[in-house]
């Protein structure tokens, strides 16, 4: 099990391209949300995931579990939370988890590191130092020290459509036909539609 886990980690530092407190994160909750909806990485859409950021914490998510953008199920929410939330088509069981961790709330690293690098100091050698130990600290964690998970009644959400293209009539770009706008009685898309 702990080879399965360390090489998982390797390919998911590898797809994100470095180890950080976010990646680490990311990876901790994919692994619990597979473990508590008793899946493996799909190769479809039978696993859906919404992501409350765009951290570091959404490659993993995305790496681990096979949720990505281009499938459809990996919904992304700016909410700016470490919140993620985790559907099995197949079961029909939904869990909601939110990032808990408190190991760094007194550690008063980062500010001071964060300090000194916006007035023009060199801090990069600590500031990796820093994540590095909070990125480990997250890996050797406790799972009811870095995040609570709740089980949903709620449904999954729909399956990805596939929608028809369109041309707009300003730029000459196929858009998704559901993204159209009209302007000036034309049907653009919506950067056409946001210019003056």
């Amino acid at each position: 099990m702990q080879d399965n886990i360390d090489t998982d980690l390797r390919e998911a530092v590898q797809f994100h391209g470095h180890l950080c407190p976010g990646l680490a994160l990311g990876f901790r909750v994919a692994k619990a949300a597979l473990h508590e909806l008793k899946a493996e990485r799909p190769g479809d859409e039978e696993l859906v995931a919404i992501v409350e950021n765009d951290s570091c914490a959404a490659d993993a998510i995305q790496y681990i579990t096979g949720c990505t953008f281009g499938k459809g199920n990996l919904i992304f929410r700016d909410f700016g939370k470490h919140v993620y939330t985790f559907f099995n088509r197949r079961t029909g069981q939904g869990i909601r988890i939110s990032e808990d961790y408190r190991g760094f709330e007194d550690d008063q690293r980062f500010p001071e590191l964060k300090k000194r690098q916006d007035a023009g100091e060199d801090v990069s050698r600590a500031m990796r130092e820093y994540k590095m130990d909070k990125a480990a600290a997250i890996l050797r964690a406790d799972e009811k020290e870095i995040m609570t998970i709740e089980q949903l009644s709620d449904l999954p959400p729909h399956e990805a459509r596939i929608r028809g293209s369109a041309r707009c009539s300003l730029c000459g770009e196929k858009f998704m036909e559901s993204r159209g706008r009209v302007k000036n009685s034309k049907i653009v898309c919506i950067p056409c539609f946001e210019k003056e």
